[in-house]
Formats: structure tokens, C-alpha cells, sequence
């Protein structure tokens, strides 16, 4: 089902929008609705809290990590193909 969603813009900001709308061959509206799922893919998703109980749980483990510079020259070592 549809919802009629109503927005008051002053006339320099409908005047650009309409613009942009008819550079891309689309109607207001339909610029509109593409401009709105746009910021709606840009936003996050998922609460804030559960990111952090995540990282914080994955936080308390131990990795073993090697020395720097040896990791380093194993994956350079990698990239030309002369791996051990």
C-alpha cells in the first residue's frame, strides 16, 4: 500500500530539485523517491549497541599475531609469487 507523504520546500529548492529531476529524465516525485531510498541505503543498519557488544565480546580473545615486519615481507613475498 502507498502513502502520500507531503513536503513543503521554498521555490530555490523545488527549483533545483526539478532541475536535477529533468536532467535524469524523471519526475519530481520520482527523483524524490530515489533521493529518499539513496539516504535510506546510507544509513547504518543495526543498533549501535549490538555492533559494540560484538567488537567488545571479539576484543576479550587473544590472536596471535607475528612480528611486523616479517608479516609484512611474507605477504610482499606473496605478491611476487615467491612464496615459501
Amino acid at each position: 500500500m502507498s502513502k502520500r507523504l507531503q513536503v513543503l520546500l521554498d521555490e530555490a529548492d523545488y527549483r533545483e530539485i526539478a532541475r536535477l529531476a529533468r536532467a535524469q529524465r524523471m519526475t519530481v516525485a520520482a527523483w524524490v523517491r530515489e533521493a529518499l531510498r539513496d539516504a535510506r541505503r546510507s544509513q547504518p543498519s543495526g543498533r549501535t549497541a549490538d555492533k559494540l557488544r560484538v567488537v567488545r565480546a571479539a576484543a576479550r580473545h587473544g590472536f596471535p599475531a607475528g612480528e611486523i615486519g616479517e608479516m609484512l615481507a611474507e605477504i610482499e613475498q606473496g605478491y611476487a609469487g615467491t612464496a615459501r
